[in-house]
């Protein structure tokens, strides 16, 4: 055990090396051949398969496992990029518990579910380790299109605009493109540069240009695009972070959970990012999720998510929840903050008050208790931001502008690039 890990306040290197290099390994190793072999051959390849149904982006997910059963890995890779291009990573962090897996059949009668996610990741994996590329562009246009943001939707609609054979450049103002991908998802769910390396293959089609360092409304405006393109796609994601609303929120010592996420993501020497020994996370959702498992992987003595309301109505996925709490993380519910404390300036800790329904309402009990903390991570929902900075964000949040007749609807990624390649003459 490193000298700081119990050291109070908020310090680095709380860990070995081989500690950070351990506890953020990828949190599922991908399958082998044999192993994704085995598990397609569970799948009872359903007509009307309640797997697909439940799918957000529509993969035909009988066919794909079909095609790994039978040996043909890049049949099954062009079956998910024909609805998804950005499958691999969704592969990864799609809480398939909740959708697909929950949905099949095997779940219902044996409460042991086909791998999908995985079986997705086996066939994906091994398409961009081998480059293999299943879209060709048509017949130059002449039509440019400018993508603002290099999120998820800003990618899938540049993709498919590439394929009908636009010209597309894509401003992002962080110093990289991905988005939520690269800035926003939990370090231990994507490692070894994933993000970038599915940047890399949904730009290799050609046809599009990505200029990073680039903000809407501070190196460019709509009217500017609008002038020089003929279509334009926003997708500039949702840069503002909802406010605690309690006393005190400005002490130091507190923070955004997608700042800590981005900054941890970007990080050359874990051992360098430093952590709290008392870590409280405020939030129920997946983010708030991974900010607490990451404080806990980074070090951190004791660290506690606290949720207005109960464990049924957290939108983190219950999987989820139960990852944090094989980590270490506690979980209290029905808890809402009211004041963080602090001590010379800096965090002591968070007063929570209790929290109820009542007539349908949530309200507070009068009921408070304190607990004692260094850090505090805010991680309850994102807005939109109007400080023209929004498309450096992390998230993915996208609309058309009416004029430019590009036309694409705010249903995802998949959606977002089918519908995204026609302009208007």
């Amino acid at each position: 055990m490193a000298a700081e890990a119990l050291q109070e306040g908020i310090a680095a290197g709380r860990l070995s090396p081989g500690q950070y290099a351990e506890n953020f390994a990828d949190l599922h190793a991908p399958l082998t051949q044999h192993e994704a072999l085995v598990e397609a051959d569970r799948c009872y390849f359903c007509f009307d398969a309640p797997c697909m149904n439940a799918c957000p982006t529509s993969i035909d997910i009988p066919l794909f496992i079909r095609e790994i059963d039978t040996g043909n890995p890049l049949g099954a890779a062009e079956t998910i990029f024909e609805q998804n291009i950005l499958g691999g990573m969704c592969a990864r962090v799609c809480p398939t518990e909740q959708l697909c897996e929950e949905a099949c059949v095997r779940m219902e009668a044996e409460g042991k579910p086909v791998k999908i996610g995985q079986l997705q990741r086996f066939a994906t994996d091994v398409a961009m380790r081998e480059g293999a590329q299943f879209f060709t562009r048509a017949a130059p246009t002449g039509k440019r299109v400018a993508v603002v943001g290099a999120g998820p939707a800003g990618l899938a609609c540049a993709h498919r605009l590439a394929v009908h054979g636009h010209d597309v450049v894509i401003y992002d103002g962080r110093p990289k493109a991905g988005g939520l991908n690269e800035y926003g998802i939990a370090a231990y769910k994507t490692v070894d540069g994933f993000a970038k390396a599915e940047v890399d293959y949904v730009t290799a089609i050609g046809g599009i240009t990505i200029e990073t360092g680039k903000l809407l409304g501070e190196h460019f405006s709509l009217a500017d695009l609008e002038r020089d393109f003929d279509a334009v796609f926003l997708g500039i994601g949702l840069g503002g972070v909802n406010a605690l609303r309690a006393d005190g929120e400005t002490t130091d010592g507190v923070a955004n959970a997608v700042d800590f996420i981005a900054e941890l993501r970007q990080s050359d020497d874990l051992s360098k990012l430093p952590v709290g020994r008392r870590v409280v996370v405020i939030g129920g959702g997946m983010t708030a999720i991974d900010a607490a498992v990451q404080s806990k992987l980074l070090g951190a003595d004791e660290v506690t998510m606290a949720y207005r309301r109960g464990k049924a109505q957290m939108s983190a996925s219950e999987y989820e929840q139960d990852l944090a709490a094989s980590k270490g993380v506690t979980i209290r519910h029905w808890m809402a903050p009211t004041r963080v404390l602090s001590e010379n300036g800096k965090v002591s800790g968070i007063e929570l008050e209790r929290t109820a329904l009542v007539d349908g309402a949530l309200r507070g009990t009068g009921e408070k208790t304190i607990i004692a903390c260094d850090q505090v991570f805010k991680a309850i929902g994102q807005t939109l931001a109007s400080d023209g900075k929004a498309s450096s964000s992390p998230a993915a949040r996208s609309r058309s502008t009416p004029r430019a007749g590009l036309r694409c609807e705010k249903s995802g990624p998949a959606a977002t690039a089918r519908r995204a390649a026609t302009i208007s003459p």
